[in-house]
């Protein structure tokens, strides 16, 4: 395990990696779409999120105005257009027609779908909190649509198999191999795991 010999820096965004997020918004008829990485989840249940956007950003005021956007999770396919709309304002350029992406309805908010996002997350707001140079939209998470090309046969979202792409400090990345699943550490052995173990160390002493 390694240690590390640090020096101190003034306070900044260091967090990452991070992902960047494709926040859709407006509606299906008039659709807008932006880059967020300052996104996550503040609560399980009820389950709270929030993205942090600068006021002067063109989708500010169609957010706070509709109290309503979606969450679409960013996969490595999807990086231009990703990279693009968070360069790019709406006010100057249709991005969902340079990008090529496309949207769908949503199921219980206005604001549309990004068709090419394996997630894509409803979200009402809830509570608009003033910081410096962003605002934090507190919001509901009201709906989950998740792709079904990427369910088990068990049902469950397999987003291993997404190809998600993450965010760190100006630089795109894609999430790499799996190192193990929440709670791994302290999962005790399965007692049959432990006698192939103690079977195949008999037979190496042989």
């Amino acid at each position: 395990m390694t240690s590390y010999t640090k020096e101190g820096w003034k306070g900044s965004v260091i967090t990452a990696p991070l992902p960047p997020v494709l926040v859709s918004c407006g509606t299906a008829d008039k659709p807008n779409v932006l880059t967020v990485a300052w996104t996550g989840i503040i609560c399980t249940q009820p389950p709270v999120t929030y993205i942090s956007l600068r006021r002067e950003r063109y989708s500010y005021d169609i957010i706070k105005d509709s109290g309503e956007f979606v969450i679409n999770l960013p996969t490595e396919e999807l990086v231009k257009a990703i990279d693009y709309c968070g360069v790019k304002s709406g006010r100057n350029t249709d991005k969902l027609k340079d990008t090529g992406l496309t949207v769908s309805e949503a199921g219980e908010v206005k604001a549309p779908l990004i068709d090419q996002s394996p997630v894509s997350v409803e979200c009402r707001v809830r509570e608009i909190v003033p910081f410096g140079t962003h605002d934090m939209f507190i919001a509901d998470i009201i709906r989950v649509n998740a792709a079904r090309e990427l369910l088990d046969d068990k049902g469950r979202l397999a987003l291993d198999k997404a190809g998600l792409l993450a965010y760190a400090h100006g630089e795109y990345f894609g999430l790499g191999k799996k190192l193990g699943s929440f709670g791994y550490s302290v999962k005790k052995v399965k007692k049959k795991n432990r006698n192939l173990k103690k079977k195949t160390q008999h037979s190496k002493g042989k």
